[in-house]
């Protein structure tokens, strides 16, 4: 009845929701406060949605998730991954999840609505577009898959194994060379996880423009983006995500982006000029022209 489309995500000029650092923030969160509840029942697509993916039929998740133990859950780029015994529970970085105490209103409106032993429930709300895919933990299969696997299997941009020599070896390959500092950093799943919503802070703290060619860039230059980038997503994390997004118990983060779309306009906070917007690549970039030549 319904199934994941990759073709369909890569056919759309996508926002991405979530991004790494507020995907491992929710993750812990989980791992925290739902991680080992019981759970006893489930329904997926209660509010019809045009661009809510889901595996298979999503009648049946309840029937593969009913009387399970809610497992670890983990981040993989912007993607959360639950264990549940012998099934998996994929959300895409467009769903918003919220966790409710006993007694709380259900939501009129979720596509994913997981109810606990303890009368606690979780909810699901794809925003503009996002997947709920729920499947075996040994039988995967469809057009998501890759999507999927590439942020499962790549480094993690916020574990130490998303180290130097790594990132060097993404940005030096032949074929990154011809390619602009967005292009590099937020496209082709090159580093999962991180996308539109956070490179505009990355370059700014690395002090390059988001047109800049790779092939133009000193080691030196190379290297100090490297280092924005773990510290920009680092800070991100600690402030429990942009303010633009919430976390499990629906508190907007602490992070307020230095460019954004609401600070286009205002003075730059290092040299006073005023931050510019273009369109570029399907979306928009922000930036200082004084500090990002």
């Amino acid at each position: 009845m319904f199934v994941c489309v990759l073709n369909s995500i890569n056919q759309h000029n996508i926002v991405i929701m979530i991004e790494a650092p507020e995907a491992l923030y929710i993750a812990e969160q989980m791992n925290q406060t739902i991680q080992g509840k019981r759970i006893t029942f489930v329904t997926a697509g209660y509010t019809p949605h045009k661009f809510a993916w889901f595996y298979g039929n999503p009648e049946n998740y309840g029937n593969m998730l009913t009387g399970k133990i809610f497992g670890i859950t983990h981040a993989y780029g912007g993607l959360l991954e639950t264990d549940i015994e012998d099934s998996r529970l994929l959300l895409g970085d467009g769903v918003n999840l919220r966790y409710f105490k006993p007694g709380d209103k259900i939501p009129d409106k979720h596509q994913l609505l997981i109810g606990f032993e303890d009368e606690s429930f979780l909810t699901g709300s794809v925003r503009m577009y996002g997947g709920i895919l729920c499947f075996p933990a040994d039988s995967f299969e469809c057009s998501f898959t890759p999507y999927r696997d590439s942020a499962k299997n790549k480094p993690q941009v916020m574990s130490d194994a998303f180290n130097l020599d790594y990132f060097l070896t993404l940005i030096n390959s032949d074929e990154k060379q011809k390619k602009t500092a967005k292009a590099f950093l937020a496209t082709e799943q090159t580093i999962p996880g991180l996308g539109n919503g956070v490179l505009q802070d990355i370059l700014f703290n690395a002090r390059l423009h988001p047109k800049t060619r790779i092939n133009t860039l000193t080691d030196n230059q190379k290297e100090n983006l490297f280092h924005c980038v773990k510290s920009t997503l680092k800070e991100i994390y600690q402030a429990g995500g942009r303010n633009s997004e919430t976390d499990l118990f629906g508190k907007k983060g602490n992070y307020f982006p230095i460019l954004s779309k609401d600070t286009c306009g205002k003075p730059c906070p290092v040299c006073g000029e005023a931050i510019r917007k273009e369109n570029y690549m399907g979306g928009s970039i922000y930036y200082c022209f004084e500090c990002q030549k």
